[in-house]
């Protein structure tokens, strides 16, 4: 085996540092402050101590789904201490009872408020409020309206100790005999976001088949737990599952459960007026075909009935129309399309408006302006306004668009489909959890500044395994303002906490980061083993490494647990991390072990057995996942195909990448393999070459030497020069061996050097030839990045940050594939010209006068403004700025920038030209493109009027651009998919 030498400045060691850059305050999203205790103070009330708990009353004219929860917070004191919590449905009460009840339903509560027990104004007639009060003899926990009193129930039960992921992630009750609410009125005011929920999508086959085990079916014996999970994390909104499914058919109980519960039911983006795509394909024969402009009457009826069986229960309607199984409508004729969608949309609401007899202002409705019916938006295509404009995501969490300033006044409002499983174009993201919280952040934030705040629902695929992201969503969908950029990590440390105690919850919520994270840089499903440079940078090795430590911190956790926190560690911690770090692995197995099968070395054959052995572990892991934990209660739910895929579509099975096996030659024979090239030696061509060794970086370059053949041999490496420091002169080799190659650079003469080392076996003997370039160290009275060649600087370490008048750049902590990212602290910030824009300065060397090639690598955000535009602006010292389209590079997935398109919306504005295809971007080549590498990289040259230090300057021009990474000078010589790695030089002043 090799041991690789790696230098402790590169970045990506730097991940482990995210800890550091959070701040530890707790985290609040709804502004309740803590208010359990477990000793008792004056005035507390008790819940339980003692053996003896309070008893709950509830009025019997309430809701049943208070009634319900009401149930359900006597057993969850059950489950905290041992024994419940009796629940009485009367109208009367007593000192040292829990009080439940909703305003204007609970005659109890109207009591109360009546003889001026409690001061509701607070919260009466507004959306989902609550107050929860303690005042020594009595709780009382009063609703504004029925969700309201659901939620504050609920509130209690996780402030107690009872997770809202205890069902659906077997999360353990944290246990205490002895339960008291503080003395104090808590009021929780309204969520920001009005209708927040999930979509259950591309079920199948894990889903599915996990509820077919389970219940028999997707029906209401599973819905039920789905209501109960939804309404304890304060969500209030489902579009049900629909591969082959129908909610109000297959089983007529759960729509009238989703109501009697408390969820606003809904349906998918294309599936309009409450019917499932099912129901229609079920009566097609019937209905006819799915063609408003041969077929409309039939399809009024079908919509009408399915309306008409569903009004009677809290729905959100969808409208519109998409073709037949989420396509798109028609022949493709934009113009006849939205036409055809003009008068869909009219019959509709005729169709609500028979139905409900009321104002359609008052039956909640939404139009998905999804992949291509974003096109008929942008060419003026629209509904009235009392409809939720439901905007979307790029499929991979990406918003297109942010709240329009026309339509910051429409009565329906703004809303959002967004995506953290993806089934479809650009490709498959559906198998685990590849969305960071800081990615969440950032894009939620920016939708909800920009107006976009009536309705968030995610498509979440199975549910699980996201249960992290779709906890992050519904809590922070409550109250955006309450959680900055700095605080995503004590987010995570708060989860963890809640479900596995403080011991383990920094290193539990570092591990959940950590496996996200790295999915994010690249997912499984578009995993490639030629991804990653196996000779650059010594990248292939680090990405290795970030995942081995994680797996392995991950397991070592697992032991230190409780057993009956094990299934839900594995489940949320252990599983998705160690999985996605074998499939990574294996990956690079296969990677390394193609390109030492060309180099002709043995050990080709030990990474594929590596890769074999991951391969088998990652059906190890599932198994365990499907047939174990909990008792088999998970069985079938990890059964995603996830490796080998060829196309955006899920494989028929997993498939381990083709490898090749190395036959060893008769006798032993010596190969050389150096860093910086993909090619061996000897082989006749061309000589073997090391890169440039600078004095500034000073830099350590390996030399592989190999046998291609059985048994040993002995060699040598010799020196043409005394400042040349090889690692050893000579040795014995069986499989293979690393030299490594430094200058004594107080021997080197100033200037380009030029040396040569001859490693010899026998009569054979391969030159390995080297430059090292010495000369006078840069002044700088700050830390600085540069040297020849590529370099790069992490956009976090700027030398200054000189905020605009209405913005500055800020740190954006975890965000993207690094550190860190750079975005702005206002993202409704109007445009700026360079002069008055926020900055960003770099301290650099540049050796070399003349043209000095930039990269800046920023997120992959979309056209939110498109009338506006999206830019950036860079200059070097004082030379005017250069102002940069940032759709540079721009994947035109949906076929906005067409011709036909831009004719048709004349405010798009076409995509700029595409610019350099370096390496470093690899535009074109297999599974690369911005949004696989979750990173856009717009280049820019700019002109060094003289060799040394300068300046180089990011303007921000639009708020939407985040930056991540600057690369200068990319060199194709040495491919790579991050860049160089980054080396901050110390500042060095003149003597």
């Amino acid at each position: 085996m090799i041991s690789f030498k790696i230098k402790a400045t590169c970045f990506f060691l730097m991940v482990s540092l995210l800890a550091s850059i959070n701040i530890s305050a707790q985290v609040s999203l709804t502004g309740i402050q803590p208010y359990i205790s477990y000793h008792k103070s004056k005035s507390d009330f008790k819940i339980a101590d003692q053996g003896q708990t309070a008893q709950i009353v509830v009025s019997e004219h309430d809701y049943k789904g208070v009634i319900r929860a009401a149930h359900d917070l006597g057993d969850d004191v059950r489950k905290v201490t041992g024994m419940a919590s009796p629940v009485m449905v009367q109208q009367s009460f007593k000192k040292g009872n829990i009080v439940i009840g909703t305003i204007g339903q609970s005659r109890i509560i109207d009591q109360l408020i009546a003889d001026h027990v409690i001061d509701v104004s607070a919260i009466k007639d507004q959306w989902e409020s609550y107050i929860i009060q303690a005042a020594g003899d009595k709780l009382i926990i009063a609703g504004s309206d029925k969700r309201g009193t659901i939620f504050g129930i609920y509130d209690v039960s996780e402030k107690i100790g009872v997770s809202p992921w205890y069902w659906w992630a077997d999360v353990p009750a944290q246990k205490s005999k002895r339960l008291y609410v503080k003395a104090g009125k808590y009021v929780q005011q309204s969520p920001k976001v009005k209708y927040r929920g999930i979509f259950i999508n591309d079920e199948s086959p894990s889903f599915s088949g996990w509820s077919r085990k389970k219940f028999g079916g997707i029906n209401s014996k599973m819905y039920v737990h789905m209501f109960e999970l939804l309404l304890r994390l304060k969500a209030n909104f489902l579009w049900p599952a629909m591969w082959g499914n129908a909610f109000n058919e297959d089983d007529p109980m759960s729509p009238v459960l989703a109501d009697e519960y408390g969820i606003v039911m809904g349906s998918s983006h294309h599936e309009p007026m409450m019917r499932a795509h099912k129901e229609y394909t079920r009566r097609v024969k019937e209905v006819g075909p799915w063609d408003y402009t041969k077929n409309a009457k039939n399809l009024q009826k079908f919509w009408y009935e399915g309306l008409e069986r569903n009004k009677s229960f809290d729905n959100l309607i969808t409208v519109g129309m998409r073709g037949d199984g989420d396509v798109a409508m028609g022949k493709g004729d934009d113009e006849a399309n939205m036409k055809t969608l003009h008068q869909v949309v009219a019959d509709q609401q005729n169709i609500i408006a028979k139905v409900y007899h009321k104002p359609l202002s008052q039956v909640p409705q939404a139009w998905a302006i999804f992949t291509e019916v974003q096109r008929y938006y942008d060419a003026g295509f629209n509904v009235p306004d009392d409809v939720t404009l439901l905007f979307c995501d790029n499929n991979w969490g990406y918003i297109r668009r942010t709240g329009p300033e026309k339509e910051k006044n429409r009565k329906g409002g703004l809303g959002l489909y967004y995506h953290i499983d993806m089934n479809g174009g650009p490709w498959n993201d559906r198998w685990i959890n590849t969305t960071t919280i800081p990615k969440l952040r950032e894009q939620l934030n920016l939708a909800y500044q920009t107006g976009i705040n009536r309705e968030w629902i995610i498509n979440v695929g199975d549910l699980k395994p996201k249960e992290l992201p779709i906890d992050f969503i519904l809590h922070y969908a409550w109250n955006p303002d309450a959680i900055s950029a700095n605080q995503t990590f004590d987010y995570t440390v708060n989860w963890a906490e809640g479900i596995f105690g403080k011991e383990h919850a920094r290193e539990i919520a570092d591990v959940v980061s950590k496996y996200a994270k790295y999915n994010l840089r690249r997912k499984p499903e578009v995993q490639d083993p030629n991804i990653f440079s196996f000779v650059n940078y010594h990248e292939a090795e680090r990405e290795y490494a970030l995942w081995e430590d994680l797996a392995v911190k991950a397991e070592a956790l697992e032991k230190r647990l409780p057993i009956e926190a094990r299934d839900a560690y594995y489940q949320l911690v252990l599983y998705p991390a160690k999985a996605s770090a074998g499939v990574a692995q294996m990956y690079l197995n296969v990677g390394r072990n193609r390109l030492y099968a060309k180099q002709g070395r043995m050990s080709a054959n030990d990474y594929a057995k590596k890769a074999h052995d991951l391969f088998d572990l990652d059906q190890k892991l599932s198994s365990r996942y499907n047939d174990s934990i909990a008792g088999g209660k998970w069985k079938n739910m990890m059964s995603d195909v996830h490796i080998g895929y060829r196309q955006w579509s899920m494989p028929d099975s997993n498939r381990l990448p083709e490898m090749k096996v190395v036959m060893p030659l008769a006798v032993p024979s010596i190969g050389i393999a150096v860093e910086g090239s993909t090619n061996a030696w000897p082989n006749g061509q061309n000589n073997a070459q090391l890169p440039t060794f600078d004095v500034l970086s000073k830099q350590s370059y390996y030399i592989d030497i190999f046998n291609r053949g059985e048994d040993t041999f002995e060699f040598t490496a010799k020196a043409n020069q005394p400042w040349i420091k090889v690692s050893a002169t000579k040795g014995t080799v069986h499989r293979e061996m690393r030299l490594f190659v430094e200058m004594d650079w107080s021997a080197l003469p100033v200037g380009e050097n030029q040396g040569r080392i001859e490693i010899k076996q026998g009569n054979t003997i391969v030159p390995v030839s080297l430059t090292a370039i010495k000369s006078k160290l840069p002044d700088s009275e700050k830390p600085f990045y540069g040297g020849w060649g590529e370099f790069s600087i992490p956009a976090q370490k700027f030398s200054a940050n000189i905020p605009g008048e209405h913005a500055s750049w800020t740190v954006l902590p975890d965000l993207g594939r690094s550190v860190a990212c750079m975005g702005s602290s206002n993202v409704n910030m109007p445009s700026e010209m360079p002069a008055k824009a926020p900055r960003l300065e770099y301290e650099v060397f540049l050796p070399v006068q003349g043209n000095a090639k930039i990269c800046l690598g920023i997120l992959p955000t979309q056209d939110v403004n498109p009338q506006r535009g999206l830019r950036i602006a860079v200059s070097i010292d004082g030379e005017e700025p250069v102002i940069i389209d940032a759709r540079k590079g721009f994947h035109d997935e949906f076929q906005q920038y067409t011709p036909a398109s831009l004719a048709l919306s004349p405010g798009l504005k076409p995509l700029p030209p595409l610019g350099e295809n370096y390496a470093l971007v690899s535009r074109g080549k297999l599974r690369r493109n911005e949004v696989f590498d979750n990173l856009r990289w717009l280049d820019v040259d700019l002109n060094v009027k003289s060799a040394g230090r300068h300046t180089l300057k990011v303007f921000m021009i639009d708020p939407e651009v985040v930056l991540e990474n600057i690369v200068i000078n990319p060199d194709d010589r040495y491919p790579s998919y991050f860049g160089a790695a980054p080396v901050e030089h110390p500042a060095a002043k003149k003597k």
